[in-house]
């Protein structure tokens, strides 16, 4: 199936809060853990992480939850995303160590020169460029900064899609089923990302599906 590329951004408001109140419970905390796994010792270090793409900051929120010493700034371009975002993060008394920030990829402007990790969520699948997220990675990743991008991976077939929208979004409002399937068209495959980071000088990086549906890549 060939990749069929959808908006940029969660720009408008009823999408975003439906977005912000979907229960993606299942799938962030398998995030998170699998980020868990991966950072290993790491976890319980003080560090400062960017979150690339943070939309309405559920992910962001239950990663600092995880990760107690840490400190998140999280950049998105939709100004709707961002304020079910401080929302959620005032609600879970993370203001102290979470900060989200308005800002459009590759030239967002960071509050800091650098990080300690760099994590991503369902942020690829929305560019239609996706070096425009690797190019954002690649000045980041400098020494011993950890990465771990998880996201859709696209199926074989439209028909793929549409069992895989009935399956794990059938419970949802129709706006995030609709959604759900046209990000999964719009989703790469393994192939796909890998050809990308090696484009982008990042071919150190590992890519493997954790899912039917999900890819990370980790470094």
């Amino acid at each position: 199936m060939e990749r069929i590329p959808e908006p940029e951004l969660m720009d408008d408001d009823a999408q975003a809060r439906a977005y912000s109140e979907a229960d993606f419970e299942t799938p962030h905390n398998t995030y998170v853990e699998l980020l868990l796994a991966h950072l290993g010792d790491r976890a319980g270090r003080a560090q400062h992480v960017l979150d690339l793409g943070c939309g309405p900051g559920d992910v962001t929120c239950r990663t600092a939850q995880a990760l107690p010493a840490a400190h998140f700034d999280g950049v998105d371009g939709s100004a709707a995303m961002l304020k079910y975002g401080h929302a959620r993060v005032q609600a879970m008394g993370l203001q102290d160590r979470v900060r989200l920030i308005e800002g459009f990829l590759p030239g967002a402007a960071l509050p800091r020169a650098g990080y300690d990790g760099v994590m991503s969520n369902s942020l690829l699948h929305h560019l239609h460029d996706p070096r425009v997220l690797w190019q954002a990675v690649r000045p980041v990743l400098q020494g011993d900064t950890w990465l771990f991008v998880m996201d859709l991976m696209r199926p074989d077939t439209v028909e793929d899609c549409a069992r895989m929208r009935a399956e794990y979004a059938a419970g949802e409002p129709e706006v995030l089923q609709r959604d759900f399937e046209a990000s999964l068209k719009a989703a790469f495959t393994l192939d796909e990302v890998k050809a990308q980071l090696d484009e982008c000088g990042l071919s150190g990086c590992t890519v493997r599906a954790v899912s039917d549906r999900h890819l990370i890549v980790t470094r």
